[in-house]
């Protein structure tokens, strides 16, 4: 993950240590966040597609997506904790995700972003960010 610095020189950057999950609102801020993502995956017409890859129930794949999303900004390891370690390739391998999907992916997050009291700053890096693990998952070009 890259670094990025905030705009007090006195802080770490985003990508130190466990600044941008602090950024998030932690843990709760985390589930907010995956909330409003499946919701823009219900909402959004180009993400019909990705969503019938999850279950009808989204309270888990939001829960493990928070999940995930704490240690990778630098916070707890929660996925791991309850899941084991996540290899994102193989966790999708099963999945048709092509460039349409990983954006369709990616748009979502947008907007759920866009519903968060996060700094632009930090929404911006955290789309750039974003893309790593999305373009990971794609399984066809």
């Amino acid at each position: 993950m890259n670094t990025v610095q905030l705009t007090d020189p006195k802080q770490p950057g985003y990508g130190e240590g466990d600044t941008s999950y602090q950024a998030a609102g932690g843990y709760a801020g985390l589930v907010i966040l995956c909330d409003a993502f499946y919701k823009a995956m219900d909402e959004r017409p180009e993400a019909a597609y990705i969503r019938a890859m999850h279950p009808a129930d989204q309270v888990e794949s939001s829960e493990k997506l928070a999940r995930f999303l704490a240690g990778w900004l630098g916070g707890p390891r929660l996925y791991r904790e309850k899941y084991g370690p996540i290899r994102i390739p193989a966790a999708h391998a099963h999945l048709d995700i092509g460039p349409a999907e990983r954006d369709a992916w990616l748009g979502c997050m947008e907007v759920a972003l866009t519903q968060q009291p996060y700094p632009d700053d930090f929404k911006q890096y955290l789309m750039q960010q974003l893309y790593v693990p999305a373009e990971r998952s794609r399984t066809r070009d």
